[in-house]
C-alpha cells in the first residue's frame, strides 16, 4: 500500500509517519514524510503526504530550500501557511550550518555568581530560589529558577534542585536566593535547607559547591561560613 495514496488516517496509528519518526528516528521517514509532518495542520486536508509528494516531484530539495513564500505558493494546494512553514524550516537549517555554541561561563568563586545573579536579583521583593548547574570545568550548563517565595524545606525540596542535575548530567550545583531585606545575613532555614541540600547531593554523587545569598550590594557564601562542607 503506498502512503501517498492513501488518507493518513486510514493508516494504522503505529506506521503513520509522526509515530514512526518517534520510534526509529526521522531517517526512518522518506522526504515526503518527513515535509509532511511539518506541514500537517488537520485531517479534512488533502492528505498531506500526496502533497509533500507533489511539491517534491516539482522541487528538489535544494531547489525547495532556495524557493520564497510567493514561489512555494504557485504549487496547487501550497498556501501561504504552509509555504511559509517550509520557508521557516530550511532557514533554521541554514543557521544551523553557521551555529556556533558560545562559550560556556566559568564560575570560580563566590564573586563571581553574585557579579552573574546581582543584576537578576537586586530589585526582586520576594525570595527567588536559584541553582546553577555546572559540568566538570564548573562551567554552567543550566540556570533554574526552583522557586519563588519564602525559604523553607518544604518548597526547596532536594528532587527539585537534583531533577535538573541528573538530566543535565550536573557534576555540581551552586544554590543562589536573594534576601529582599538587604540583609544577607542567613536564617536558620537558610542554613537547614543548605544542609539537607548538600545531604541530598552526597547520596546523589552530585557536589553542592556552595550556597550563596544576596542582599543588597552585597553577599553571603555559605560555604565561606562553613555550612558547606
Amino acid at each position: 500500500m503506498e502512503i501517498n495514496k492513501v488518507r493518513i488516517q486510514d493508516i494504522p496509528e503505529e506506521e503513520r509517519p509522526r509515530e514512526r519518526l518517534i520510534r526509529s528516528g526521522p531517517e526512518s521517514l522518506s522526504n515526503a514524510e518527513l515535509l509532511g509532518i511539518i506541514l500537517r495542520t488537520g485531517s479534512r486536508e488533502e492528505n498531506v503526504v500526496s502533497l509533500c509528494s507533489r511539491i517534491l516531484s516539482e522541487y528538489s530539495i535544494k531547489q525547495l530550500s532556495l524557493a520564497n513564500v510567493s514561489r512555494l505558493m504557485q504549487v496547487h494546494g501550497v498556501g501561504k501557511a504552509k509555504a511559509a512553514q517550509i520557508a521557516a524550516v530550511f532557514e533554521l537549517a541554514r543557521r544551523l550550518e553557521t551555529f556556533v555554541e558560545e562559550p560556556k561561563r566559568k564560575i570560580c568563586s563566590p564573586k563571581d555568581v553574585y557579579a552573574l545573579m546581582y543584576p537578576k536579583m537586586r530589585e526582586q521583593k520576594k525570595e527567588k530560589f536559584i541553582t546553577l548547574y555546572l559540568d566538570t570545568k564548573n562551567q554552567i550548563l543550566k540556570e533554574e529558577v526552583v522557586s519563588i517565595g519564602s525559604l523553607n524545606a518544604s518548597i526547596v525540596h532536594p528532587r527539585e534542585v537534583f531533577k535538573s542535575a541528573l538530566m543535565e548530567s550536573s557534576a555540581s550545583v551552586i544554590m543562589i536566593h536573594n534576601h529582599p531585606s538587604g540583609d544577607p545575613s542567613p536564617s536558620r532555614e537558610d542554613i537547614m535547607v543548605t544542609e539537607k541540600l548538600v545531604e541530598g547531593g552526597k547520596l546523589l554523587g552530585i557536589d553542592v559547591l556552595d550556597h550563596i545569598i544576596i542582599g543588597d550590594g552585597r553577599y553571603v557564601s555559605l560555604k565561606d561560613e562553613g555550612f558547606v562542607r
